[in-house]
């Protein structure tokens, strides 16, 4: 299973999305491909809309089940600790601390 959770996408973008994904939410796409169409397909946006911010959080082999990774400027940062990924909501950049 992969969600893509992208702000304000351009609608050459949402099409292409919507043709494996399922959009529940504005631009939140919710589907189940394989890892290389995946990738295609973020590739593809990251080519054609490289300001587009994007957190992808896709099944994965670990102990949650799934991996983030994000892709542009995004309110959200995922991070991890102590193995396990988590959603940074508010954060201190190191160089004010």
């Amino acid at each position: 299973m992969t969600v893509i959770v992208a702000n304000d996408t351009p609608p050459a973008i949402r099409g292409l999305l919507k043709r494996w994904f399922v959009e529940p939410r504005p631009n939140v796409f919710v589907g189940t491909v394989n890892q290389r169409t995946r990738e295609k397909v973020l590739e593809y946006i990251r080519r054609n809309a490289p300001k587009l911010g994007l957190l992808v959080i896709a099944t994965a082999d670990n102990s949650q089940g799934f991996s983030m990774r994000q892709y542009g400027d995004t309110k959200r940062r995922p991070v991890q600790y102590a193995g396990h990924f988590l959603i940074a909501e508010k954060w201190q950049d190191d160089e004010t601390c």
